[in-house]
C-alpha cells in the first residue's frame, strides 16, 4: 500500500542525508523526488502545486535545531532529512484533514438514513455491509434495502451479506428503485429499525437517467447521510467522479475501498483538497470487519513508513480481550511462555487480518523487512505444527529435541521435518528475543497487555531505539520463515549447525532396526547351539 508515494519521500530524505543545513538548493532536489512520486501516485496536479509550495516554504523558513529536548529530558539528534520529513507528515495530515468520521442520526424515535452511491465494481455493496455491522456493534438495528435492481445477483449479494450479519434486507420485486427505498422507510418505521442504508446501483456521472434516479431517491427519503464509494485504484478518475456526484447530490463524506489492492493512493490524498468533504472510513480487506475510520495521522504515517501505531492498537483492541492480554504479556516478556501461548498469538493475529497490513503498520517495518515474505499461509503452516504437537509437547517444548517427535508432527500436519525444525527453533527464538525486549523499554508497550512503549515517540522524533526495535523485526522475520546471514539466525542469535535431513535421520533408524534384527537372530543361534 501507498508504495509509490513511500519510495517517493524516502528518496527525498535520502538526498538530505548527510546534509548539515536545509537551504533552496538541496530543497528542491528532495521537493523533485516528492514531485515525481505525488504524480505517479495519480495525486491531482493542483493538489500536488499546493502540497509542494507549502512544503518548501515550511521547510526554508524554519531553523532545524540540531538537537532537541524530549519530555523525560533526554536529547535526541534531529537532522534536516528527519526535520523535512516531519514537515512533509504534516502538510499531508492537514491536506487530508480535518477529520469527520461522525455519521449523522435522527434524535428520538425517527429513522435515520444512509444513502450509498457510486460508480459500478467500487464496492457500495460489500461497503454496505461493512458499514451495517459497525452499526449494529455499535448499538443500532438497521435495515437494508436492495436498491440495486439492475446488476446481476445484486440483491442476492446484499442478502447473503445480511444473513450473515443476522440483519434483515428489504426488496420488491418489480418495484423502482425510488419507490423500494420510499416503501422501505415505512418498513422500518413498523419493524423499529433506527437506520436505513440504501444500497443503490453503480452508475456512470454521464448517465443522466440513473443520476436522476438518485435525485428521486433523495427526495423521496430526504438522507441524512449519502456517502460516496470511491475504488482507490481508479486514481484521478476518483477526483473527477467525487465532484461530479457532489455538486448533484451534496455529499456528506467519502468511503475510500481497496487501499489495500493499489501501490499509489493518490486519491485519498486528493478526495478532500478538491471535493471539501471528508474521507468517512476506508475499506481495506474483504471481511466485514474490514471498516477503518479514516485518521489522517496514521494515513500519512504509514506513507512515510512511521507505521500507523494507534490503528494497530485499536485492531488489537478489536479482537484481544484486554485482561487476558495482560496476563499473556507477562508470560511472553518474561520468556516463560510455552507453544499454547505461542499458538494464541498467531491466532489473535489472523483475527487482526491481512499480516501484510499489520505489519506495515509498525514503524519502518519497510525498512527493515524489504522483500519478506508476508503469505498469510506461513501462519497457517505454524499453526498445523502447532495443532498436531500433544498437550504435553505444547507445555514442554524442551521435548521436541526428540527426532521422532518431529517426524510424527511432521506427518500430522502435512508438513516435512525441516518446516518442524524450524518452526520449533524460531519459537526458542521468539522467546529469547522477548526476553531482551523485556528488559528495555520498546516497541510493545502500546498494545494491550504491553505497558513500556515510550521507545515509538523516540524512533518518531528521530532518536535511536535500534536495539529493541531489531530485535523484534528479528523475531518477526523468523516467525515468517525469513533468514539472516550465514553465521546467525533470524534473530541474531549464533546459528546452530543444522540437524539432519529426513532421509538420513530414516537411514539411522533402519540401520538401528538392522542391527536390533541381526542382533536377535544371532542370539536365536546361539541358542540352538546350546
Amino acid at each position: 500500500m501507498f508504495d509509490t508515494l513511500y519510495n517517493g519521500f524516502k528518496s527525498a530524505k535520502a538526498k538530505l542525508t548527510g546534509k548539515t543545513t536545509l537551504d533552496e538548493s538541496n530543497i528542491k532536489d528532495a521537493l523533485r523526488e516528492v514531485r515525481l512520486s505525488l504524480l505517479e501516485a495519480d495525486v491531482e496536479f493542483s493538489v500536488v502545486k499546493a502540497f509542494l509550495a507549502k512544503v518548501q516554504e515550511k521547510a526554508a523558513g524554519e531553523l532545524v535545531h540540531l538537537r532537541a529536548k524530549q519530555k523525560d529530558g533526554k536529547k535526541v539528534e534531529v537532522s534536516p532529512a528527519d526535520h523535512f520529513i516531519n514537515i512533509c507528515h504534516d502538510e499531508l495530515v492537514d491536506l487530508m484533514g480535518p477529520v469527520d468520521t461522525s455519521i449523522r442520526f435522527k434524535k428520538g424515535n425517527a429513522v435515520s438514513t444512509i444513502m450509498m452511491v457510486g460508480l459500478q465494481g467500487a464496492g457500495k455493496t460489500t461497503t454496505t455491509g461493512k458499514l451495517a455491522r459497525k452499526l449494529q456493534k455499535d448499538g443500532h438495528n438497521p435495515l437494508l434495502v436492495a436498491a440495486d435492481i439492475y446488476r446481476p445477483a445484486a440483491i442476492d449479494q446484499l442478502q447473503v451479506l445480511g444473513r450473515n450479519l443476522n440483519i434483515p434486507v428489504f426488496t420488491v420485486p418489480g418495484a423502482s428503485p425510488p419507490e423500494l427505498c420510499d416503501l422501505a422507510m415505512k418498513e422500518a418505521k413498523a419493524n423499529r429499525h433506527d437506520v436505513v442504508i440504501f444500497d443503490t446501483a453503480g452508475r456512470l456521472t454521464i448517465d443522466d437517467a440513473l443520476m436522476a434516479e438518485l435525485d428521486q431517491i433523495k427526495a423521496k427519503t430526504k438522507p441524512d447521510n449519502i456517502f460516496l464509494v470511491l475504488d482507490a485504484m481508479t486514481g484521478q478518475d476518483a477526483v473527477r467522479t467525487a465532484k461530479t456526484f457532489d455538486d448533484r447530490l451534496d455529499l456528506s463524506g467519502v468511503v475510500m475501498t481497496k487501499l489495500d489492492g493499489d501501490a499509489r493512493g493518490g486519491a485519498a490524498l486528493s478526495v478532500k483538497a478538491i471535493t471539501g468533504k471528508p474521507i468517512k472510513f476506508l475499506g481495506i480487506g474483504e471481511s466485514l470487519d474490514k471498516l477503518e475510520e479514516f485518521r489522517p495521522e496514521g494515513l500519512a504515517g504509514r506513507i512515510l513508513g512511521f507505521g500507523d501505531v494507534v490503528g494497530l492498537v485499536k485492531d488489537f483492541g478489536e479482537v484481544v480481550d484486554e485482561q487476558k492480554a495482560e496476563e499473556d504479556a507477562k508470560k511472553i516478556l518474561s520468556g516463560n511462555f510455552n507453544m499454547l501461548t505461542f499458538l494464541e498469538q498467531i491466532r489473535t493475529i489472523k483475527k487482526m487480518g491481512s499480516l501484510k497490513d499489520i505489519l506495515e503498520k509498525m514503524p519502518f517495518f519497510k525498512d527493515s523487512m524489504p522483500g519478506a515474505d508476508l503469505d498469510d499461509k506461513q501462519l497457517d503452516k505454524v499453526e498445523a505444527v502447532i495443532c498436531s504437537m500433544t498437550k504435553k509437547e505444547r507445555l514442554h517444548p524442551e521435548l521436541l529435541s526428540n527426532a521422532s517427535r518431529l517426524r510424527r508432527i511432521a506427518m500430522g500436519s502435512g508438513t516435512t521435518l525441516t518446516d518442524v525444525r524450524n518452526i520449533v527453533q524460531r519459537f526458542y527464538g521468539m522467546r529469547n528475543m522477548m526476553k531482551k525486549v523485556s528488559k528495555q523499554p520498546g516497541l510493545l508497550n502500546n498494545l494491550p497487555g504491553f505497558k513500556q512503549l515510550n521507545m515509538l515517540k523516540q524512533m518518531r522524533g528521530g532518536a535511536a531505539g535500534g536495539d529493541m526495535l531489531g530485535d523484534l523485526e528479528g523475531g518477526l522475520e523468523g516467525l515468517l520463515g525469513g533468514g539472516g546471514g550465514d553465521e546467525v539466525d533470524a534473530f541474531g542469535q549464533p546459528r546452530r549447525a543444522k540437524g539432519p535431513s529426513a532421509a538420513e535421520v530414516q537411514a539411522r533408524v533402519d540401520a538401528k532396526k538392522k542391527r536390533r534384527d541381526a542382533n536377535k537372530k544371532a542370539a536365536k543361534t546361539r541358542k540352538k547351539g546350546r
